[in-house]
């Protein structure tokens, strides 16, 4: 056969050939698409106190084609492949709301000579969250956002105003202003997925006296039952998680209503409400200052929402 003939051929048969597909950076929403599964891997470590103990996180297992849900750049580089453990909630709707944000940095607390703002440690907890959703195969969408924070192992978490509310929409001054938003992308975003499993978490940390200490606590809509069953599933797996690995301690976080909180009333998922702890106490800061404990928190609020999901 002749050299033309040959080069010629060969033109024919690579141009019938398509790039393999590569997944796209995603900045917010997921959905997993392949089957395979790997099981969990848990691993506890003592959430409150300056003697953590002494078991590492085993390493997630290598990214490949078949395990990876995705790249997330809402997480930082460092946590942007997000590693596919589950399908377990596949097909679940999750939104994240982390408190404040913008203007408003929430309550504050003081540490160190370091000012401690709630709606940092509160965007970190809830971005820790969302990524853990994600792993188990959830759709997850990050209502309040920062694009050049993502998640942090830092102990003391720097302020800033520039996070945004869905679909880059800048925070307003005023309570009721950035409640109305806020309400107001989440319904459109639920009126998109009506027929699917969904719920919102909205995460905060409280302010009290420095002396008090408090665990977490879990807030419902009373004349929504799914509401109350939802919290109730968080609190209760907490709960449980606490007296597994520090039977001692005890726990007083509980689960109650809050009809009047603007959230849990306008927001049409079903929605849970939650405060982490007292930003002022020296104690209670040891759970967002270790960036192990913030996520030992987000792992115990996703295994609160597999068990609210199997329900």
């Amino acid at each position: 056969m002749s050299r033309p003939v040959i080069l010629l051929c060969l033109l024919l048969i690579f141009s019938t050939l398509k790039p393999a597909q590569s997944n796209s950076p995603c900045n917010g929403n997921f959905q997993l698409k392949t089957q395979n599964q790997i099981s969990p891997v848990i691993c506890i470590r003592n959430i409150d106190y300056m003697d953590l103990c002494n078991m590492e996180r085993e390493k997630e297992p290598q990214s490949n084609p078949a395990n990876s849900a995705g790249i997330f750049e809402i997480f930082g580089k460092k946590y942007q492949n997000v590693t596919r453990k589950s399908n377990q909630l596949q097909g679940v709707v999750y939104y994240i709301v982390a408190g404040h944000g913008g203007p408003d940095p929430g309550a504050q607390g003081n540490k160190d000579g370091h000012i401690m703002s709630e709606d940092e440690y509160a965007y970190d907890i809830s971005l820790r969250v969302a990524r853990e959703l994600i792993s188990h195969g959830a759709l997850v969408y990050m209502i309040t956002r920062d694009n050049d924070d993502g998640i942090r192992d830092d102990e003391f978490l720097a302020n800033d105003k520039d996070e945004t509310v869905w679909k880059n929409q800048k925070i307003p001054f005023g309570v009721n202003s950035k409640l109305r938003q806020r309400t107001r992308a989440i319904n459109s975003l639920y009126n998109k997925n009506k027929g699917k499993y969904q719920r919102m978490i909205e995460i905060h940390i409280d302010s009290r006296q420095i002396s008090e200490r408090v665990d977490v606590f879990g807030y419902y809509n009373s004349k929504r039952k799914l509401s109350k069953e939802f919290a109730n599933n968080i609190i209760n797996t907490i709960a449980e998680k606490y007296k597994k690995h520090q039977p001692n301690r005890g726990f007083s976080g509980i689960s109650q209503s809050r009809d009047g909180l603007f959230m849990l009333k306008f927001s049409h998922p079903t929605a849970c409400f939650l405060e982490l702890g007292n930003i002022k106490n020296p104690a209670d800061q040891i759970r967002f200052t270790k960036a192990e404990n913030r996520q030992v928190i987000a792992d115990w609020i996703t295994d609160g929402c597999i068990k609210d999901y199997r329900k």
